[in-house]
């Protein structure tokens, strides 16, 4: 898969393509729909298969404070994307020039001068340009004068209810692991590069692994049965808290994984976190004491479902 990032790397050979445009955000099974989609019209013209992404995402841009805790950062959905066999990705930095274009040279400059698409695959409801003024129809209405298909995807239902990013974090909001490992085809992680903390855990006898949280939020907040995965491909059992460490007055959203079994340094070292089981909400302890007596009753928690999950994959 070929990254390009922004218009001034396009070159000739970009040009003459089937997109997708969306935020692509977990790169969820209604996602891989519309990629299977994007595929078969991309193979039946002969043309690659490309996917337009914004980085920061729109709504990052317009309003930081309230968008939503992301799915996945670029990196993993650039992984995610990758595994669906997608040809490239066209990434555009959102700034004020892009959000400053009026629909129609949104249109001219990016998808027919830039891309020269012949086949565009988006929602029936995207909003694009100045104001959001652009839609589907004036897309159709381009489409016809510039020579280029528009169609619509195809909508995913999973149990009456439209699969979506926003669905998903609902779920994970409310610890319900499984169906959101559903949507997302796997079971949701969070990654990143290990990072010095203040050694708390270290002292209290359970070290931890830190990563740091992008936009300081997260989709998640408490403590969880994991499985942490290190570059190499090890895998371990662990239990991971995310939230701000209330005992300690914390202030930043951070990942804080304690690996079973291990030892070592995990600094500098990218790591995925693969979240399980939900064990309980992020509690404020009187005393350091309650919380280490906490900590213990949670790893043992978390052993005991880490056994469960391997007995019934041998089952």
């Amino acid at each position: 898969m070929e990254l390009v990032r922004d218009t001034h790397n396009l070159q000739r050979h970009h040009q003459e393509c089937v997109v997708s445009i969306g935020n692509y955000d977990g790169v969820h099974i209604g996602h891989q729909a519309v990629i299977r989609q994007l595929r078969e019209v991309a193979s039946g013209l002969g043309l690659p298969a490309v996917v337009m992404i914004f980085e920061p995402q729109p709504l990052e841009f317009f309003a930081p404070a309230t968008a939503p805790a992301r799915l996945t950062g670029l990196r993993d959905k650039l992984i995610w994307l990758q595994e669906q066999n997608i040809d490239r990705v066209f990434c555009l930095k959102f700034q004020a020039s892009l959000a400053s274009l009026e629909a129609g040279e949104f249109i001219s400059r990016l998808l027919v001068q830039g891309l020269d698409v012949k086949h565009l695959v988006v929602g029936d409801d995207f909003r694009f340009g100045k104001g959001r003024r652009g839609d589907f129809h004036l897309l159709q209405e381009y489409g016809r004068q510039y020579g280029f298909d528009v169609v619509a995807t195809e909508t995913l239902y999973v149990g009456g209810k439209r699969v979506s990013s926003s669905r998903i974090r609902e779920l994970l909001a409310a610890g319900d692991l499984d169906s959101a490992a559903e949507l997302l085809s796997r079971p949701y992680n969070i990654s990143g590069r290990v990072v010095h903390g203040d050694h708390r855990g270290r002292e209290l006898g359970f070290p931890t692994a830190n990563i740091m949280l992008r936009r300081n939020k997260s989709p998640l907040h408490g403590v969880y049965t994991v499985q942490v995965t290190l570059a190499n491909g090890t895998r371990y059992s662990g239990v991971a808290n995310v939230g701000t460490r209330p005992v300690f007055d914390g202030k930043r959203f951070l990942l804080e994984a304690h690996l079973l079994d291990f030892s070592g340094d995990l600094y500098g070292e990218h790591l995925r976190v693969d979240f399980l089981r939900f064990i309980r909400p992020e509690m404020k302890f009187e005393t350091v004491s309650a919380l280490c007596d906490q900590i213990h009753r949670d790893i043992a928690t978390a052993e005991q479902q880490h056994r469960v999950k391997t007995t019934n994959s041998l089952l």
